[in-house]
């Protein structure tokens, strides 16, 4: 990945911000591009494909192979963020990249990279509508969803978009706290990195923790509060990158 970045990031002098910008987000998409790629790759190839497999060796399809896995992009896509600061921070402001600079161009690669992953949930939930209504299938979800059918592709796209933008958030707050103050104080921090993915999941109330939420009696706000709300602390999750990262020495201090 290091010279793909360095690649991406050897900015001449005298240029301006927007150009910058421009190179900053190219050494983003570079380096991470075979992270990004192989987990799409892994996802459509082992969970899909192999998925309906298993099914169909086990018995026969009884339920969509493509929702088994709703909970790996939020959790892999927080591995994203997370990487953003210990693989960029160094590198890119020695190339004279200032920290706000920096913070931006995260922010616009990690909404690019939610709107792409969440667009591959649509796209593969599509083929497999498509494949189960051929097949006589029973395309059964397994989690619950904001949606209640696949073909409700804008509530689709905006459940996964969400989820895993905050959770790429949560990601780049970690790896913010954890690079700059270390384990110890970064383990004391975690409650404020986890404020963006914990919004998202309050919010939405969807996938693994909405049966729990349910039965506790919390339901899910209206979706015209749920959806800005948790645009807003995401902005506000990236921000608090930003201030955190501001102060950052290029070496921070171990410990």
């Amino acid at each position: 990945m290091s010279t793909a970045v360095q690649t991406g990031a050897t900015l001449p002098r005298g240029i301006t911000d927007w150009h910058r910008l421009k190179h900053v987000l190219r050494a983003l998409a570079i380096g991470l591009r075979p992270m990004l790629l192989g987990y799409w790759a892994v996802m459509v190839l082992a969970l899909f494909l192999v998925g309906i497999v298993i099914q169909l060796l086990s018995g026969g399809v009884t339920s969509s192979a493509w929702d088994y896995g709703t909970q790996s992009p939020k959790y892999f896509s927080m591995a994203v963020g997370i990487t953003v600061t210990p693989a960029y921070f160094a590198l890119l402001i020695s190339q004279g990249i200032t920290r706000r600079m920096l913070s931006v161009a995260a922010g616009i690669y990690l909404t690019g990279a939610a709107a792409a992953t969440a667009l591959l949930w649509v796209l593969v939930y599509q083929v497999e509508h498509v494949l189960y209504v051929w097949q006589d299938w029973p395309g059964k979800l397994t989690n619950p969803h904001l949606f209640t059918s696949t073909s409700q592709v804008g509530l689709v796209f905006i459940e996964f978009f969400l989820l895993i933008v905050a959770h790429e958030v949560t990601g780049w707050l970690l790896g913010i706290t954890f690079v700059r103050f270390g384990f110890w104080r970064g383990i004391l921090l975690l409650p404020l990195a986890l404020v963006p993915a914990a919004a998202a999941e309050f919010l939405l109330v969807a996938q693994w923790l909405a049966d729990v939420l349910n039965n506790i009696g919390y339901h899910r706000p209206p979706l015209a509060v749920a959806v800005p709300s948790v645009l807003v602390v995401s902005v506000l999750g990236v921000y608090a990158g930003y201030r955190l990262l501001h102060p950052m020495a290029v070496k921070p201090p171990k410990g």
